[in-house]
C-alpha cells in the first residue's frame, strides 16, 4: 500500500495467516497479497496462465473480524482466467488471485495445495543429548615396517595388527 490507506477501503483478510489490510478498489488480489507478506506463488507474473495464484473467497459474516465477505466483492471472472479455466480446469470456487479485484470486504483463503514453494522458517532446536552409536571407530596400531623377507601389503600388515 504506497498510499496510506483510507477507512473507506475495504479490508482483505487472508488465511490461515490472518494478515490483513485495506486496499483500494480495483487492486489485484495477488499485489494485497504480496503488499502483506502472504506468500501466494506466482510463476507467469500474473498473466494467468500458470494458475498457481490460486485462491478461495469465503463468504459470509466473520464477526470475529468484523467482516462481510461475499464473492459480489470481488470481480467477475475475465476472458484471461475463464480461458484458464477452459484449457485447464479450475476446481469449484477457486480464483486466479492475479486476475481478481477487490470491490469490496474480502476473507480469503490461500488453499495449502497451492503453496508450493513457500520458505519454512524453522524455530532453534533445544538442546538434546543424542547417542552416538559409529559403525567406525578409531583406534591406534602399530604395525610391522615393511620387510623384504616377508612380503606382505600394507593391508595385510594392519590385518594382522587388528587381530593381535
Amino acid at each position: 500500500m504506497n498510499s496510506p490507506a483510507n477507512i473507506t477501503d475495504p479490508l482483505v483478510l487472508f488465511m490461515p495467516s490472518g494478515k490483513r489490510g485495506r486496499f483500494p478498489v480495483g487492486t489485484p488480489v495477488l499485489d494485497a497479497a504480496r503488499q502483506l507478506g502472504v506468500y501466494v506463488e506466482s510463476v507467469c507474473g500474473g498473466r494467468a496462465t500458470c494458475g498457481r495464484c490460486q485462491i478461495e473467497v469465503q463468504e459470509g459474516n466473520f464477526a470475529k473480524h468484523k467482516i462481510t465477505s461475499s464473492n459480489d466483492h470481488i470481480t467477475p471472472k475475465g476472458a484471461k482466467e475463464e480461458r484458464y479455466e477452459r484449457v485447464r480446469g479450475l476446481p469449484e470456487r477457486r480464483r486466479l488471485s492475479c486476475s481478481a479485484q477487490i470491490l469490496g470486504d474480502l476473507v480469503i483463503d490461500v488453499p495449502q495445495d497451492t503453496v508450493i514453494n513457500a520458505q519454512t522458517i524453522r524455530k532453534d532446536a533445544d538442546t538434546r543429548v543424542i547417542a552416538r552409536d559409529a559403525a567406525i571407530r578409531m583406534c591406534y596400531v602399530e604395525i610391522e615396517e615393511p620387510d623384504m623377507h616377508k612380503p606382505l601389503g600394507d593391508l595385510d600388515r594392519l590385518k594382522i595388527a587388528l587381530m593381535h
